[in-house]
């Protein structure tokens, strides 16, 4: 059948060409609705395929239903179960990641990902992820699926349209547009392990607004309790049953007033609690013209823990008071600390614009503004340096960002072609502010013999009562020398060096086109050119066509450059945490690639990346039968990524040929460049244009509907496999051990099979999700051990009997055999973890729920 200009438009909305414009598409639709013309998806109907047949791209269309039947109330655990090439872990201990959780799509960060909300960018999160790559990319948890009447995934880049970002696809979250009507829903579970209890409030109403006119207005509240999926705390280095009875019983019941388990080292999912509105509105002047805005709020809170402080963790140490006595921070918490870090975030945005049609021109004016900050609280624990006068409540600070854009875009019917062009201008900015004097105060016990009893600068008076209370000098290992951390430990609060306010501006002109080139080929090609005021301009193009082979059969292919600028937030993130480089907990920073003391360890400033992608794929819609494979492969040059943690020391060593010269010299920069407790921290690590990366694999996606005299049946398996490799050597800033679990650390092999039967007022789906082995390995620059992980089978089941027409009732189980990944036996899987926390493949176990539903 000839692709009309009509489906070319749909075409450029739905594979990432033009989804501003679906105002100047629906005008052209309701003027072609009499002709015998050929609708590429239906979204939300009953029966529709799951993956567009007929585009020249990948393209996936959820709908409400498919959205809405996923048991979780996270967009992020909603797009990993409907899309297999899109993956997320859950963090429990990663700072602000335990709130603001990364994600993956065919294998590259979120942040290789662009996200729409009605064909509009969505701003990013405040927060910018310590490790990995550093993402910074926005937070799909402040969507709530009541809002949503369908989500399109186009699963190829797209930065010729849209700019930096779209290297491995686009994401685009369409809003309801009802003027009436609504829903209600109620669910509520709890995890087999009879923790985790959580229920959702969600509801959608619209208005008219005159005759002429909608203001759809959702909202959803959330509570989830925390899981505990650990055991106690005992290690090489420090094992609490081993203990006197009396630590362990303080160190229990710390553990029980804190946190809620009588382990010391909670693992699991945090508490977390929200409230998110989103607002979508249009008014229609004329035929022709269409007034429009949307605009969302949203406030949550999350709170999860740090590693455990045992006595002798160098935070737990006996320190010399100016009488000489010793002060111990046991006499604080008794049974040694598990430092507990909250998360406030408020997320808001604002957009509006003008659309229409004018003779053959369809235009689009908008602007949107978007705001993301989080403020952080830290509990339950201590500053080191400043000894008994230290608080254990901190305010360590506030990150922000946000972001406004004005933008232009215009499609032009030309009969045979459809040209679409714009320009777009946008100004970021990403913003750090100081915490409380306190989380950052460089108290006394952060250098050796602060009151200078051994180095003869105390009065003799002094120094004879400190010796009737126990020093002696001549012992090296007397407290008197000790040392110890600065700052609110877990998370030193941002001191006057490293707040600031990171800007930039950027200014781009696009174009592109599309139509038949004959009654079986359809082609479209776009360029763009982008200007970043700190990163200079690129220009970027894409080509992609389809070619109907038969009626039912068809191939397509394309091809196009990408161009991604690190983000302000990439450029301006600093931070002290613990984190085990080395299987062991130490104090690591991380420091900007552009600041003085990221350059006195060697960093160059960061660089744009480049992509180069290539697909190729075929499609089928045969009957009730329709099916889409595609190949893919994207060439990332440049790619941003920590660099492996590199080791610091205090201990003097001056021959260059011995171990720990590095480490020594490493402490030596940081103290040049006037790091505060740089004779605390133990490794240090910063963002680089690591190395070049090829990614590929293919994807697959079948649906199938029949109906029988027992009801309607679909039936969808959707399948992503993919690979990664290095283009070039990545062991310049990875060490053996970071090289192996980048190739190994994930499955290549994802695949979900569901299968909906509605039969009179019953409606039953049964989902699996297959997660293919994986590999990891410990050792640093050697790998010494490599542990397998086997493939998981997991499945859900949910029954749904409806009450009345407006009314029903579900009940389900995810994870119904309550199936758990591999126990980790190497690596970070220490310190009561049983299961390795940034494995895809969920380790909280199964959960039960149900849920009321009812429409209006």
């Amino acid at each position: 059948m000839k692709l009309k200009k009509l489906n070319a438009a749909i075409l450029a909305g739905l594979a990432g060409y033009s989804l501003s414009m679906t105002v100047a598409t629906n005008v052209m639709a309701e003027e072609a609705a009499e002709e015998d013309v050929e609708k590429i998806a239906v979204v939300g109907a009953r029966g529709a395929p799951r993956s567009v047949t007929s585009s020249p791209v990948p393209v996936d269309v959820l709908s409400a239903e498919d959205i809405n039947g996923v048991a979780s109330s996270d967009m992020n655990d909603i797009m990993m179960t409907l899309v297999p090439s899109y993956t997320i872990a859950r963090q429990p201990i990663s700072d602000g990641g335990t709130f603001i959780r990364p994600a993956q799509l065919r294998g590259l960060p979120t942040d290789k990902t662009l996200v729409l909300v009605n064909g509009k960018r969505r701003h990013r999160a405040s927060l910018v992820e310590i490790g990995g790559s550093g993402t910074q990319g926005p937070d799909l948890a402040t969507i709530p699926a009541a809002a949503l009447g369908s989500v399109e995934v186009l699963r190829d880049g797209a930065a010729a349209q849209y700019g930096s970002d779209a290297i491995a696809g686009v994401m685009n979250f369409q809003l309801k547009r009802n003027a009436e009507g609504g829903s209600l829903s109620l669910d509520t579970g709890r995890y087999f392990e009879g923790d985790g209890e959580q229920y959702t409030i969600s509801g959608n109403k619209g208005f008219s607004l005159g005759d002429d006119g909608f203001l759809s207005i959702s909202a959803e509240v959330t509570d989830s309790k925390a899981t505990y999926r650990g055991e106690q705390y005992c290690e090489s280095w420090f094992c609490v049953d081993e203990q006197s009875p009396e630590y362990i019983a303080a160190a229990e019941e710390q553990g029980r007033t804190v946190h809620g388990s009588s382990q010391v080292q909670p693992w699991g999912q945090p508490n977390y609690s929200g409230a998110k509105v989103f607002v979508n509105g249009g008014y229609a002047i004329s035929n022709d013209m269409e007034l429009y805005a949307f605009a969302n709020y949203s406030e949550s809170e999350g709170d999860g823990s740090f590693f455990y402080r045992y006595p002798g963790n160098g935070t737990i140490e006996d320190l010399r008071e100016p009488d000489g006595t010793i002060y111990t921070p046991l006499e604080k918490f008794p049974g040694g600390f598990t430092p507990r870090f909250f998360g406030d975030i408020t997320d808001y945005s604002f957009v509006g614009g003008l659309k229409g049609m004018t003779g053959s021109l369809g235009y689009d004016i908008s602007g949107r503004y978007g705001y993301n900050e989080i403020s952080y609280t830290l509990k339950n624990t201590i500053n080191p340096s400043m000894g008994p006068d230290s608080p254990t409540s901190f305010k360590p600070g506030d990150l922000a960002n946000d972001e406004l854009q004005f933008q232009a875009d215009f499609t032009y019917d030309m009969a045979a072609y459809v040209l679409a062009f714009g320009a777009s201008y946008m100004e970021e900015s990403y913003e750090i502010s100081a915490g409380d004097p306190d989380s950052y105060r460089v108290g006394p016990y952060s250098s050796p013999d602060p009151w200078g009893f051994c180095d003869g600068t105390a009065s003799a008076e002094a120094v004879a009562t400190a010796v009737s209370n126990g020093l002696d000098c001549s012992d090296p290992n007397d407290p008197v020398y000790t040392a110890v951390g600065v700052g609110s430990n877990g998370f030193p609060g941002y001191s006057a060096d490293y707040i600031g306010t990171y800007e930039r501006d950027s200014f781009a002109v696009y174009g592109d086109i599309s139509g038949d080139i004959t009654d079986k080929l359809f082609a479209q090609a776009a360029i763009r050119y982008e200007d970043y005021s700190d990163f200079g301009s690129e220009v970027v193009y894409k080509i992609a066509g389809i070619f109907q082979v038969t009626d039912e059969i068809a191939v397509r292919s394309s091809f196009g450059t990408g161009f991604r600028a690190p983000t302000p937030g990439q450029q301006g993130t600093t931070n002290v945490s613990t984190r085990l480089p080395n299987g062991f907990p130490v104090a690591t920073g991380l420091f900007p690639a552009g600041s003085v003391v990221a350059q006195a360890l060697g960093a160059s400033e960061l660089k744009p990346e480049k992509s180069t992608n290539f697909t190729l794929g075929a499609t089928a819609d045969i009957g009730d039968f329709t099916l889409t494979v595609d190949f893919y492969r994207i060439l990332l040059e440049d790619r941003v990524n920590a660099i492996s943690t590199l080791d610091v020391s205090s201990t003097e060593v001056t021959d260059p040929d011995a171990a720990g010269y590095d480490a020594y010299q490493r402490y030596l920069a940081l103290d040049a460049a006037g790091v505060q407790g740089a004779n605390t921290i133990g490794g240090v690590f910063y963002f680089q244009n690591a190395f070049d990366t090829v990614t590929q694999g293919v994807d697959i996606v079948a649906t199938y509907n029949f109906e029988s005299e027992a009801g309607d049946t679909t039936i969808t398996g959707s399948m992503n496999y993919g690979t990664q490799k290095f283009n070039s050597d990545p062991q310049v800033y990875f060490n053996n051990e970071a090289v192996y679990d980048f190739l190994n650390g994930l499955p290549e092999t994802r695949g979900v099979l569901s299968v909906k039967h509605a039969y009179e007022d019953m409606s039953f789906t049964a989902r699996m999700n297959y997660f293919g082995g994986y590999s990891n390995s410990e050792g640093g620059s050697t790998v010494s051990a490599i542990q397998i992980f086997e493939p998981e089978f997991m499945f859900d089941l949910e029954g749904t009997y409806f009450l009345t027409d407006t009314l029903s009732l579900s009940a389900g189980v995810r994870n119904l055999f309550d199936n758990y990944p591999d126990p980790g036996e190497i690596g970070e899987t220490c310190c009561g973890r049983i299961y390795r926390s940034d494995s895809i493949v969920d380790w909280q176990g199964g959960f039960y729920y149900m849920k009321l539903n009812a429409s209006f």
